[in-house]
């Protein structure tokens, strides 16, 4: 049976007055009335069946029971604010599991991550880079980085990026006399690298114009990074997305042989459970992305 407790909201009250010796005191450092403060001083007497203060006109002084009192309350009120503040650090800091898909993984959260780990040394991220969603309730996972719509029921879930589809290659492919690539036509005579699980090569084409192009003809692989890697490997030209190609656009070691864009409807979510969103470690990395996206590139 749990031990029977005193109205603990009167505790903090008690200690208070008990080390200024003044209701006026205890009063202005709790920010309330000096009434309230005699008031529930008045009620852990009552409760206790013991005087704990001895009111003079100008002055407190504790009873002998007060005195016997004072040491314990202010250690439990010691330990539980310990307890606290622990536990609002432990929510501040450790291991963060984020998860993400590997391409975005490689090609745009990893070249990231020695920023925030920069600035919150304090937390240590794990990320878990794999192609299913994560199970929030079996996972151990705190936060992911979702390619959808942005529905997810029962889930918290920010816009972070938008996407785009259009071809890229090597420079060097643009460098072939013998076989050019100056119009979208002329890749009919290229091997068309995709990431298999999707169909962007028939959408881009058909959305360009192109008909007289197979969309099937060439190497296909499981996730965006290797197909960005190939079309840098002078293999063929690579449908990519543009936030995944983005830095090796601005590094040289891909280009863009022709100008058209696909926007496509599906963009890249931070997703955590509701009732999560607000945890401090979940809210400094979400914040973080959300700088980051913003950057320029």
């Amino acid at each position: 049976m749990p031990a029977r407790l005193p109205p603990l909201k009167t505790m903090p009250v008690f200690e208070a007055a008990a080390r200024h010796l003044s209701f006026t005191r205890a009063a202005e450092e709790m920010h309330v009335t000096q009434a309230a403060i005699s008031h529930q001083i008045k009620a852990l007497e009552e409760w206790l069946g013991v005087s704990l203060f001895r009111r003079f006109n100008r002055k407190l002084a504790l009873t002998e029971a007060g005195t016997a009192y004072l040491p314990p309350v202010r250690e439990a009120l010691e330990t539980l604010a310990a307890a606290t503040e622990s536990l609002s650090r432990g929510e501040a800091e450790g291991i963060l599991t984020v998860s993400v898909l590997p391409s975005f993984t490689v090609d745009w959260l990893m070249p990231r991550l020695r920023r925030f780990q920069q600035d919150h040394p304090e937390i240590e991220v794990r990320i878990a880079a794999n192609d299913g969603l994560a199970d929030f309730t079996s996972d151990g996972v705190d936060l992911a980085i979702r390619y959808g719509r942005g529905v997810y029921p029962g889930l918290h879930s920010e816009w972070l990026l938008s996407e785009s589809l259009f071809p890229v290659c090597s420079p060097r492919l643009m460098q072939n006399d013998q076989l050019p690539l100056r119009e979208p036509g002329d890749l009919k005579h290229h091997a068309l690298l995709q990431d298999y699980t999707q169909d962007d090569w028939r959408k881009w084409l058909m959305a360009a114009g192109v008909a007289d192009v197979d969309p099937t003809g060439g190497l296909s692989f499981s996730h965006m990074n290797l197909v960005l890697q190939a079309a840098e490997n002078g293999q063929g030209v690579a449908m990519a997305r543009g936030t995944l190609a983005a830095a090796a656009l601005a590094e040289g070691r891909l280009v863009r042989p022709f100008d058209f864009v696909l926007p496509v409807d599906f963009a890249y979510y931070v997703v955590c459970p509701e009732a999560e969103a607000d945890r401090p470690k979940i809210k400094s990395f979400s914040q973080w992305l959300q700088r980051e996206a913003a950057l320029p590139e």
